[in-house]
């Protein structure tokens, strides 16, 4: 389980990365009863560094401190076609040869594919990169579509704002569901956007205009989930045709209504798992879910049973 993060900075680094990880992995939440971690900006040369927008910082921790952590992460790595040092790369792998893992936010992609950390893996970076990170690293699977990747030890997100999504995923990944919707909570960010959502999602339809009034309809949905909803139901709901209603939420979602609704379903489960003693029996009826449905989700989206899931982040003890 995670408990040491390092990011590694460098001069013209991302403001923005470094808040983003900052916020999600250096704020000590252990009063709210959240993990706390041994958080630390690295760079290849200690120093004083500035931003990409001129703000300096003190940069105290050098690569040895990245190489010992548990999770790396690059925020961005915006001279694409320079290689970073030796030293960086060396450390980078270091990590996932001790069983640690490393996560990418935009084109810092491009470091962890210089280190060899991305041959035969799928990974994404923002979407105007993504064709020159395919050119340059043949060796890679280049996804140009998605929110983000996970790939054994290795994480990859789109633009920095999808590098939250990838820290929550993560967060999900080594603490469950409780603790990832709780931060994000603090933060006032959706608690989970599937890594396959869509980076970039074309406006089909006014964007003042709202004739499914889907906020209100997704917040009826999951006051709902127990009861057998389809996705015609909502479109009824929504007083539209099913094809016009998918339409309408896949313009401003990124995915379909069924790829939506199984997601709420599964996030459900997942804390239903942590917090209760329930069976998988009374869990699948709460989430609108056969037993059988249920397993067969789970196992497509988390890699394991609701069983397995439970033994690992329960916390009824």
């Amino acid at each position: 389980m995670i408990s040491s993060v390092a990011v590694l900075a460098y001069e013209g680094v991302s403001t923005f990365g470094l808040g983003v990880t900052a916020e999600i992995f250096g704020c000590d939440r252990s009063a709210e009863g959240l993990p706390s971690f041994d958080y630390a900006v690295t760079a290849a040369v200690p120093a004083l560094i500035r931003t990409d927008v001129g703000l300096p910082i003190v940069v105290e921790a050098g690569l040895d401190r990245l190489s010992a952590a548990d999770l790396g992460i690059v925020v961005c790595w915006d001279q694409t076609d320079v290689l970073p040092p030796a030293s960086v790369l060396e450390a980078l792998r270091a990590i996932t040869e001790r069983g640690g893992r490393v996560l990418s936010q935009c084109t810092g992609a491009f470091v962890l594919a210089a280190a060899g950390l991305l041959d035969g893996r799928r990974a994404t970076t923002h979407w105007k990169w993504a064709d020159e990170l395919a050119r340059r690293y043949p060796a890679v699977h280049v996804d140009p579509d998605v929110l983000y990747v996970a790939d054994g030890p290795v994480i990859t997100s789109a633009g920095t704002a999808a590098g939250i999504d990838a820290c929550l995923h993560l967060l999900r990944l080594e603490h469950g569901a409780a603790v990832a919707n709780a931060v994000a909570r603090r933060m006032v960010v959706p608690p989970h956007r599937d890594g396959g959502q869509a980076q970039y999602v074309p406006v089909i339809v006014e964007e003042t205009e709202d004739p499914a009034n889907l906020a209100t309809l997704q917040q009826w949905t999951l006051q709902h989930l127990r009861e057998p909803i389809s996705v015609d139901d909502l479109a009824a709901r929504a007083l539209m045709s099913p094809r016009n209603f998918a339409r309408q939420f896949a313009a401003r979602a990124g995915i379909t209504p069924h790829q939506w609704l199984i997601g709420q379903r599964l996030n459900r489960a997942q804390e239903l798992l942590e917090q209760t003693g329930d069976g998988i029996e009374q869990i699948a009826v709460e989430c609108g879910l056969t037993p059988l449905m249920l397993r067969r989700h789970f196992a497509r989206r988390y890699g394991t049973t609701p069983q397995a899931y439970r033994r690992t982040f329960s916390q009824t003890g």
